[in-house]
């Protein structure tokens, strides 16, 4: 929220993703920044994507600067999360006026 606040809505993903990085400094987050993550198939690692964040090596946070967010970032955040193997997603688009965020829940030990 302070990232957003101070610098409001109309940069590009990076400036808010560098500003992001500032805040989780200050108060003392571990963090991963860009990190390439392994994506799995049937329990195989078929290769690796990018991710904006993996905070505390367990949050995946995913970053966007869009006028509104769409079903299919949400998809998105998943699919990240089931690919990854995490539990826990943070989806927070820095384009609309107001901050909007959503957090998100995989547990790979669930079957659906």
């Amino acid at each position: 929220m302070s990232v957003h606040g101070e610098l409001g809505s109309g940069f590009p993903e990076l400036i808010y993703q560098r500003g992001l990085a500032v805040e989780m400094q200050e108060v003392g987050l571990s963090f991963q920044g860009e990190v390439h993550l392994p994506v799995f198939y049937k329990d195989t690692n078929i290769g690796a994507r990018r991710a904006d964040f993996l905070v505390e090596g367990q949050v995946l946070v995913e970053l966007k600067a869009l006028n509104e967010l769409v079903d299919a970032n949400f998809a998105q955040v998943v699919n990240y999360l089931k690919a990854y193997k995490l539990e826990v997603a943070l989806l927070i688009n820095f384009g609309e006026a107001s901050l909007r965020h959503r957090r998100f829940r995989h547990n790979p030990t669930r079957h659906n």
